[in-house]
């Protein structure tokens, strides 16, 4: 959930490392510090809020160097303050950590390190680490050993590095649970991060550090080992991403940006899963047609935006696969003595790949003997690598904290998952699935014309910004984007807002309905149009007042709603591509009016790393 930054050159270390933060300010932060190793020791500056702070901290009390962390905390243990802020350091101020995760036995370990002497200047689980790697040091002047023999004895996931005055120009990293760390290789510098972004300015070179292992990095270049110090010998991947993906690229908000980025992210996933010549091809979710065919059942497994592209991906797997398919929450899914058996395919979506709940609920289904898959838009992450199989969504890097083209690319990849299971079982003709991928291939360009809604909700944002709720109801496909569409206004302005299935509407929210509460109701017209005007008609008839996402020239539902936002026509399984575009907007203009933090809502991180 924070964001780590460490760099070992001869250039200026403390501008690579506030510029390394500032791109990883996406990730949800409450506090900011860095350290580095200079002449007299180790130099640190920390400050509670956000780095503009830090960085008038730094203005004041300047400090230089070529060798340093950065850090950007999201508050676990302990309230947002400058003295929780990271780094943290040792009794001596010689040796500092900064961490990502929870230490679950940080409190007994507090408790024998405090018995032994050792001096205690926060409240945070992650200064533990800072006195056990210190103890470890008065025994043995090797700090990769120090590290290692200290990490032994604590519970968790997490990943930290360590900077030390008395070992220069090196950095230690470990990773062992949720959590990325990303190893830049440069000329004559070498890096670390938590997120790619923060890497791009430099190289493209990376290393991924895997559970269980570590790694000392020097400017020279970067040893990686196992934890029992084995050494590993790994090669590096070639980061493809365009550098200005990663840029605002003259928008007010990456979220905005992101939000006009979708017809490309969707394109792309399509266009590095589909050849030319319209063969669809999944090699690295290895499912085989002989796999597919054991298939009996599938379990998607995911949260928050993840949760609803999933789903949509249901409705898409029991029609196009003609398989059973179920959708839970990752993070309950876990606590389950759910039913699993080699026949059942889990499915588990991330963006990042590294959401410690789903994470959690791949390690259950494996131990089940289910067949895991993971959806993912980031290479080698820890989902990736621990699931049987990955699809990845080739979004790009997603800056906004509220997910918008990866919900988009999700959804895309979970179609042609679909789409693979269905000609894969023998469910779909070859003339079939040419016609799904072709109406697929059709998206991106109804999508485009989706986003010339713009235009049309900034007065409908300005009639609902005052408001303090909001219903978002819909029907089968478009149930999740209405859940979706009540997450993003919630997300962003901080409006409460709430998604119905819509049929669910008389069985209690429709007491909440007067005057004072929009309504959006989403009703393309597919299988269920007739049912949604039902629903339209018991809104206005206790004072409602309706804003309607429909399809493009449907006169009957302009007549009958206050507003609407008129999307392209798409098959059904598709529209959510189109109908969740407009409802992005709309709490996009929302929170313009509001003045609320769009990229960094309050309270949000980007990638969940703790449970």
């Amino acid at each position: 959930m924070c964001g780590i930054v460490g760099y070992v050159g001869d250039r200026d270390a403390v501008r690579i490392l506030l510029d390394g933060l500032r791109r990883l300010e996406y990730r949800g932060y409450d506090s900011a510090g860095l350290a580095v190793q200079a002449p007299s020791g180790l130099e640190i500056r920390r400050s509670a809020g956000k780095i503009d702070s830090l960085c008038d901290r730094i203005q004041l009390e300047p400090l230089a160097g070529t060798t340093g962390l950065g850090h950007t905390r999201w508050a676990t243990h302990g309230r947002p303050s400058d003295a929780n802020s990271h780094p943290h350091a040792d009794c001596s101020r010689r040796l500092v950590v900064v961490h990502n995760g929870i230490l679950e036995n940080y409190l007994e370990l507090k408790t024998a390190l405090l018995a032994e002497g050792h001096v205690f200047r926060s409240e945070t689980d992650t200064e533990v680490m800072a006195h056990l790697i210190e103890r470890e040091l008065a025994r043995v002047d090797d700090l990769a050993q120090a590290v290692r023999t200290a990490a032994r004895g604590v519970r968790g996931a997490y990943a930290l590095c360590v900077l030390s005055a008395d070992h220069p120009g090196q950095i230690v990293a470990l990773k062992r649970g949720a959590g990325a760390v990303v190893l830049g290789l440069g000329d004559g510098e070498s890096f670390v991060a938590s997120d790619i972004p923060a890497l791009l300015p430099h190289t493209r070179s990376v290393l991924i550090l895997q559970d269980e292992e570590m790694a000392v990095i020097r400017k020279e270049g970067v040893a990686i080992a196992r934890l029992d110090g084995t050494p590993i010998d790994r090669e590096a991947s070639l980061i493809t991403w365009d550098a200005a993906l990663a840029e605002k690229a003259g928008y007010r908000h990456f979220m905005l940006k992101e939000i006009n980025e979708q017809p490309e992210a969707v394109d792309r996933t399509i266009r590095a899963h589909v050849t030319s010549d319209g063969d669809l091809r999944l090699p690295e979710a290895n499912l085989t047609p002989a796999r597919a065919a054991l298939i009996h059942r599938v379990v998607l497994l995911s949260c928050g935006t993840s949760y609803h592209a999933a789903l949509i991906g249901r409705s898409m797997i029991e029609r196009l696969a003609g398989l059973t398919a179920e959708v839970d929450l990752a993070s309950e899914f876990r606590y389950r003595d759910a039913i699993l058996d080699p026949a059942t395919l889990v499915v588990a979506v991330s963006q990042s790949g590294e959401t410690a709940d789903t994470l959690g609920a791949v390690h259950a289904a494996a131990e089940r003997e289910a067949r895991t898959l993971g959806i993912t838009n980031v290479l080698g992450s820890a989902l990736a690598r621990e699931a049987h199989g990955v699809i990845y969504t080739h979004a790009g890097p997603e800056i906004g904290v509220a997910s918008t083209k990866t919900f988009a690319a999700t959804v895309a990849a979970l179609y042609l998952l679909a789409v693979s299971l269905g000609r894969d079982r023998g469910y779909l003709s070859a003339q079939d699935t040419q016609k799904h991928l072709a109406e697929l291939r059709d998206m991106p360009l109804l999508m485009s014309e989706a986003l010339a809604l713009h235009d049309q909700v900034a007065p409908i944002a300005r009639e609902i910004a005052p408001h303090a709720n909001l219903l978002y109801l819909g029907r089968g496909p478009q149930h999740p984007v209405a859940l979706e569409g009540a997450l993003k206004l919630k997300e962003i302005s901080y409006i409460h807002a709430e998604g119905y299935a819509a049929g669910e509407m008389k069985h209690g929210p429709i007491a909440l309905i007067d005057d004072r509460m929009p309504v959006v109701v989403l009703a393309p017209r597919d299988a269920s149009y007739d049912r949604m005007v039902g629903n339209v008609e018991e809104i206005k008839a206790r004072g409602g007042r309706v804003i309607a996402v429909c399809h493009r020239g449907d006169v009957e539902m302009t007549n009958r709603v206050s507003r609407v936002l008129e999307v392209p026509a798409a098959p059904d399984l598709l529209m959510p591509l189109l109908t969740s575009i407009p409802l992005q907007l709309l709490a996009y203009e929302v929170a313009l009016l509001r003045g609320t933090d769009v990229d960094q809502p309050r309270n949000l991180a980007k990638s969940v790393t703790v449970e």
